[in-house]
């Protein structure tokens, strides 16, 4: 039974899906804007979310949390400076996942993620 398990599996391993949604993590908070599933876009929303919240902390324990969950330099720094600044008076709710509808090839459920 699956009881306190949250999370979809993506039929991948532990290590590859956690690799795929830092990454997808990373592209969101750089373009600040990505096109992908549905499912993938839920899952990656808690942690920008979190991410950007580490970064209105803004203190050095904060800076390395993030540089562990997004385990890029690069954009913890314009998280840190260029994103979470923007954010600073809002309490949470930073991300929006607008539908687009079914891919053509595979009909898969297709999503923009993006920075509100």
């Amino acid at each position: 039974m699956r009881h306190q398990n949250s999370g979809r599996k993506f039929n991948m391993a532990p290590d590859q899906r956690k690799a795929l949604l830092t990454g997808l993590a990373c592209q969101l908070l750089e373009h600040e804007k990505v096109k992908t599933g549905v499912a993938r876009a839920k899952e990656v929303r808690p942690l920008v979310e979190e991410a950007i919240t580490l970064g209105k902390r803004g203190d050095l324990h904060a800076r390395r949390q993030a540089i562990s969950l997004l385990r890029n330099k690069k954009i913890v720094y314009k998280l840190f400076n260029d994103v979470a600044p923007r954010y600073a008076d809002r309490k949470g709710g930073y991300t929006r996942i607008i539908k687009l509808g079914p891919r053509p090839g595979d009909g898969s459920e297709q999503a923009y993620i993006e920075l509100v």
